[in-house]
């Protein structure tokens, strides 16, 4: 079996991550998870999202194309973009290489942070892709 990172995050059936910036914020930066570039291969291309877009759990949001595939990336919970990762415009291979730190995709203002009680923790993740793979 192939070993994956899986950082403290919540994660999304979808392999989207989101995480805090901290226990007193609601503010969250989302990216997608070490499977889930592994899965799409070498990214060429992110369409970002429009900072203030509200967005709504579920909603395709914005577009990772690869040399495998073009892939939909879904808003993990309800709320608000307030940030965009540019570096991707320039830099699409940092989702590939740090998808946790450089390759994030965007930062948003969570609706209702109890919604992210919803998402899976990360050892809760790892056991859904074991099924995936």
């Amino acid at each position: 079996m192939i070993q994956y990172s899986f950082p403290e995050r919540k994660f999304t059936e979808e392999h989207e991550w989101l995480l805090l910036k901290d226990d007193a914020s609601d503010v969250a930066t989302v990216g997608v998870s070490d499977f889930a570039q592994s899965q799409l291969g070498d990214m060429v291309y992110v369409e970002l999202p429009e900072v203030g877009r509200a967005i709504t759990k579920g909603e395709e949001m914005m577009v990772l194309e690869s040399v495998k595939a073009a892939s939909d990336v879904y808003a993990p919970v309800d709320g608000e973009v307030v940030e965009v990762n540019n570096a991707l415009e320039e830099r699409p291979e940092l989702v590939n290489s740090s998808p946790y730190d450089k390759g994030w995709l965007f930062t948003m203002k969570v609706a209702d942070v109890s919604s992210l009680d919803s998402l899976m923790n990360e050892k809760e993740y790892e056991k859904f892709i074991e099924g995936q793979e």
